[in-house]
Order: structure tokens, then C-alpha cells, then sequence
């Protein structure tokens, strides 16, 4: 399988553990302050972009919805909320965010709709054409192996069944990318330390940004691998994306 510059993109620069583990670790220590700072940086746009990314699954009327990366369990219980499907199950390699998102589900009284569960996105543990739906939410750019990954993802769709990831991207107008970058750069960083006492998560968010396959390229990625009517569609003036892919 075909590697990418994202795939060693690592949060500690002077780490000899893989990106994986490092990814875990990072995620661990920022947990207790992701959701408020996902939010606060993104000055609350982040909700109106996840409910576009869930509404790319309303016609299939899933019963059934994989997320990957499910951190703290935002996409699962906005999931819930918009597409009633039967069973929502979340999976994430990092046992902080699942805490707190486990902690969510339950005052919410959805431990049945929702099930979150500390699990690789490079080895799924569920059989072959399991889900309606799958959705990744800024995950994609965690991913070590991440064509691995995205084909563990089309053997647990169903045939007919629907991949959407909603990722950050690069923004082409000139004055917007600038400020973009800058922003990515320096700002996200700087607050990032300043809230959570962790610059490296944000200093890795744009790292990881700046080195993602992203728009075309990453549709032809999902053909590769096998996904049909593989699609992107720009949100923001760019700054975010979605894809989408079938089997």
C-alpha cells in the first residue's frame, strides 16, 4: 500500500514511539479540554459542519453507523439526534476521550442507541459488510496507515453502504489561505497552550493539515481503494471538507 507525508507526521518530534501511539497519547492529555477548545477555536462553526457531513447519510435511512475516531462522541450524538438510526457504535484508540465521551452518552440516557469502544481504525474487530455508514470526523489525518484504514472501512460497509469523513483543508482564495495559515500556525497553537497547557496538539494540527492529501487527491484515493462515486464538497471557503465514497 501506497504511503503519504501525513502518514509520519507525529506530535512529538522527539518521540521514538510510532504515530499511533503518539496520536493516543496526545489525545489522552488534552481530553478534558478538546470539546471546548474544538468549539471555541473553531468559533462554533464545527457544529453546522458536522451536521452536513451526517446529512450526506440521510437518504440511505442507515440502521446501522460505524464512527471512526470518535474521540469524545460528538458525531455519534448528533448522529443520533438528526438520523435515528437503530445502533450507533464509536471507536477510538485514545481511552481519555472515550471517557468523556462515555460520560456524555450516559447523562444523555442513549447507552443503548450509542456504544463507544477503544478501537484501531487499522483493524476493525467487526465482520465483513456490518454497516449502513461509516463517518470519520477530523480523523483522517490521524490515521498511520492511511490506506490501511480506509480499506478496513470498505469491508465493514454493507454494499451500497456510505463513507463520509469531514476534514480540514487548505483554502485557495489568496487573502483567506494566508490568514488560514497564519491562524493554523500561530494562533490555534497559542491558545492551544494557553487552555490546555499542550501547544504540540495544535502545533501537529497544522502540520498534519499542511501534509493531508486533501480535495482531489483524496478522491482518488477512495477510487483506488474501491469506493464509487468518491466526491468532495468544499465547506467554508474551503477550510473544511467533505468526502464521500460508496461500495
Amino acid at each position: 500500500m501506497t504511503s503519504y507525508q501525513h502518514d509520519t507526521v507525529v506530535p512529538f518530534k522527539n518521540s521514538t514511539k510510532g504515530k499511533k501511539q503518539q496520536v493516543a497519547e496526545m489525545f489522552d492529555k488534552i481530553a478534558y479540554r478538546y470539546d471546548f477548545l474544538n468549539h471555541f477555536l473553531s468559533a462554533g462553526i464545527d457544529v453546522r459542519w458536522r451536521k452536513k457531513a451526517i446529512g450526506q447519510l440521510k437518504s440511505l435511512h442507515p440502521q446501522k453507523v460505524l464512527d471512526v475516531a470518535t474521540g469524545t462522541g460528538d458525531i455519534a450524538i448528533l448522529m443520533h439526534k438528526i438520523l435515528k438510526p437503530g445502533k450507533i457504535i464509536g471507536i477510538d484508540i485514545s481511552g481519555g476521550m472515550l471517557q468523556i465521551g462515555v460520560e456524555k452518552v450516559r447523562k444523555l440516557g442513549l447507552q443503548e442507541e450509542i456504544e463507544l469502544l477503544k478501537g484501531d481504525s487499522e483493524t476493525i474487530l467487526f465482520p465483513d459488510n456490518t454497516f449502513d455508514g461509516v463517518t470519520v470526523a477530523f480523523g483522517v489525518r490521524n490515521f498511520e496507515h492511511l490506506e490501511q484504514c480506509l480499506s478496513e472501512i470498505h469491508r465493514v460497509l454493507r454494499t451500497g453502504g456510505k463513507l463520509v469523513i469531514l476534514e480540514f483543508s487548505k483554502p485557495k482564495l489568496p487573502l483567506i489561505k494566508h490568514f488560514y495559515k497564519f491562524y493554523l500556525k500561530i494562533v490555534a497553537p497559542g491558545i492551544g497552550k494557553l487552555i490546555s497547557k499542550d501547544k504540540q496538539a495544535y502545533q501537529y494540527l497544522n502540520d498534519s493539515v499542511q501534509k493531508f492529501p486533501e480535495g482531489d487527491n483524496f478522491v482518488d484515493i477512495l477510487k483506488k481503494l474501491g469506493y464509487k462515486n468518491a466526491s468532495c464538497k468544499s465547506l467554508s471557503l474551503g477550510i473544511a471538507s467533505i468526502y464521500c465514497g460508496e461500495k
